[in-house]
């Protein structure tokens, strides 16, 4: 099988004496870490260098470090490392060190591998540089596509030039600034898993932190889809995203209401607006009374005499009843009466009575008379002290309506001023309400369109889906071919591609009630699935890459059979599959006949000693 044409790695290599270089072949390559015999049961062989295979590859394809990367640790940054591998029609060496972040050294080599004469090798600290034989100058792209010039470039470039090369994407020259599109760095690591990312928790990430529109447009785009969709999705979680942050702040400021539905606050603006416009009319009729205490008190006092004289007349009705009643009972004794009592007088005082009866009933009749008098004198006077308060009653009662029309009609400007403060509460509260009613609409509206657009999206996407329906065949089959080459009939798995609300999902099961490392297992199947398209499809980096711990807690069986389907599609599509195993787990039997593992180990072994990792040394 000829790989000549094809992108893949041929050499990985340092300026640090005791790197262990790696010289690649196509198809499988198993880099194979082997315990040493200073070992003890509690050693492990994590520091062997596996994963550093995994970290370095990645470095030198111009990912971004931080102060964690193992590339600044004191031992390793002053040392660059570099890369041998096929771009294109291109073969190009890649070298950088952790001294300079964003910086690399990139040349075109000549027919023996070997970097241009008057490069340095050990000096550029970083520098990207793209030279050829005759250096006359030039692009990188122009570099990489001619091998004749010799430019400068930074880590974005590289990557950007990457992305072109590797996956199609649009240059450096074009609009690669748009939202949610793909991007090298978002595609690439799906055929470079990284255990310190936290690749190995679902198939569809490659990282804990990869946000779903992520994962959903680089998993389109690999395997042909309208991934167009995928980034409206993404734009759509954003809106939908701001909109309720929008709604939470609103909620904590001065517009807390709009947490309310637009229905409720249209309710409470109306009712504030209807008892501002009330005040307001209160206020427009309002006449100010510049001695309105004044008049207040005096109406209070007459208020207050008013009710004595009422109660003074009612002492006076009283007593005219008594009155009257007196002079309707008030007589002289019956003459029977009088003579009966003046016989037993004579009878009882013979000697003592002197007066003749007749000098009794006059005198008598006189006291009587008198009496009426007395009484006729004192209704009389009472009469009149009625009428007195009666008509002062109705003056006071005049006078007192006519400084309540006086209060009725106006207030203190006291008053006037607290109305006036009570009219701008009411106002703002009202314009509060209603810019609250406005945002809660403009919210709701809002939602309702990214609902719409959702709905809408989801159809776009099924349509998509019916359009490119070879696509998604192709895809499930091909999961399906290898989960079946894992495990026996009747327990293969499946690959399901759904078109939701929330964009494409990629759901995989393999029903293997009684095997370990099933994730794992699922996520060997999907990595291949997408290679293999990808490879086909010609947006493919021309390897893969398999740390061990993909296959931590695998049967033996299983392992077998995985390193033998990655073997048979590397070469049937022309790829690179690189995998890193500890040589305790390398299954000895399980192969078909005729397959000798053996054949596909390299040369170089790891062990756990500080000489006999990827590095040569130990470091934190």
């Amino acid at each position: 099988m000829c790989f000549e044409s094809q992108d893949m790695i041929h050499r990985i290599y340092s300026d640090l004496d005791s790197f262990r270089e790696l010289r690649l072949r196509p198809g499988l390559n198993l880099l194979v870490a082997d315990k040493s015999e200073e070992s003890t049961s509690k050693q492990t062989r994590n520091g062997a260098g596996k994963t550093s295979l995994v970290q370095l590859i990645h470095f030198l394809l111009g990912e971004a470090t931080d102060g964690s990367s193992i590339f600044q640790a004191e031992e390793l940054e002053p040392w660059s490392f570099g890369l041998d591998f096929t771009l294109g029609e291109t073969n190009v060496q890649v070298k950088r060190s952790g001294i300079t972040e964003g910086e690399l050294l990139v040349a075109s080599a000549d027919s023996s591998g070997a970097l241009p004469c008057g490069v340095d090798r050990r000096g550029y600290r970083g520098e990207l540089l793209v030279a050829s034989a005759d250096s006359s100058g030039g692009s990188l792209r122009d570099a990489l596509g001619t091998g004749s010039v010799e430019s400068t470039t930074s880590r974005n470039d590289w990557n950007s030039m990457l992305g072109e090369k590797m996956f199609g994407l649009p240059g450096s020259g074009a609009d690669v600034t748009q939202r949610c599109a793909p991007t090298f760095r978002s595609l690439f690591p799906y055929f470079a898993r990284r255990q310190d990312s936290g690749c190995f928790v679902s198939h569809v990430s490659h990282s804990s932190k990869q946000l779903p529109w992520n994962q959903q447009v680089a998993i389109s785009y690999l395997l042909g889809l309208d991934w167009s969709l995928s980034q409206r999705f993404g734009n759509l979680r954003d809106q939908e995203r701001t909109i309720k942050s929008r709604r939470i702040s609103a909620g904590r400021g001065a517009l807390h209401g709009v947490r309310a539905s637009a229905a409720s606050l249209r309710s409470q603006a109306a009712v504030a607006e209807a008892k501002a416009h009330h005040l307001k009319r209160q206020l427009d009729s309002f006449n100010v009374v510049p001695e309105y205490q004044a008049i207040e008190r005096e109406a209070s006092d007459l208020t207050q005499a008013m009710n004595r004289c009422a109660n003074e007349n009612t002492a006076d009705l009283q007593l005219l009843d008594q009155m009257q009643d007196s002079l309707e009972v008030e007589r002289p004794p019956e003459f029977s009466d009088l003579k009966a009592l003046y016989g037993e007088v004579n009878v009882l005082l013979p000697d003592q009575i002197a007066r003749r009866f007749e000098e009794a009933l006059e005198f008598h009749r006189v006291i009587v008379e008198n009496r009426k008098a007395h009484l006729r004198s004192e209704v009389q006077s009472t009469e009149q002290r009625l009428e007195e308060r009666n008509k002062a009653k109705a003056a006071m009662g005049e006078r007192r309506a006519q400084l309540m029309g006086i209060l009725d009609r106006g207030g203190a400007l006291e008053q006037y001023a607290l109305l006036q403060e009570e009219y701008s509460r009411l106002q703002s509260d009202t314009e509060t309400l209603k810019r609250q009613l406005l945002a809660a609409e403009s919210l709701e509206r809002e939602r309702t369109n990214a609902e719409i657009e959702r709905r809408q999206l989801q159809e776009r996407l099924r349509q998509d889906f019916r359009d490119r329906r070879n696509v998604l065949d192709e895809a499930i089959v091909l999961f399906e071919e290898f989960s079946e080459s894992l495990y026996e009939r009747g327990r293969t798995g499946n690959l399901t591609i759904d078109a939701t609300t929330n964009g494409p999902t990629f759901k995989v099961q393999i029903d293997a009630r009684r095997s370990r490392g099933i994730k794992n297992m699922q996520i060997f199947c999907f990595d291949m699935m997408l290679a293999v398209i990808a490879s086909r499809r010609g947006l493919f980096p021309g390897f893969l890459v398999h740390d061990s711990h993909l296959f931590d807690g695998v049967d033996e069986r299983q392992v077998a059979k995985a390193l033998q389907i990655g073997r048979a599609y590397a070469e049937r599509c022309e790829f690179q599959y690189l995998v890193t195993m500890n040589s305790d787990a390398l299954p000895q039997d399980g192969f078909d006949p005729g397959f000798d593992i053996r054949d596909y180990i390299l040369p170089v072994k790891l062990d756990d000693t500080p000489a006999g990792g990827l590095f040569g040394v130990r470091f934190n």
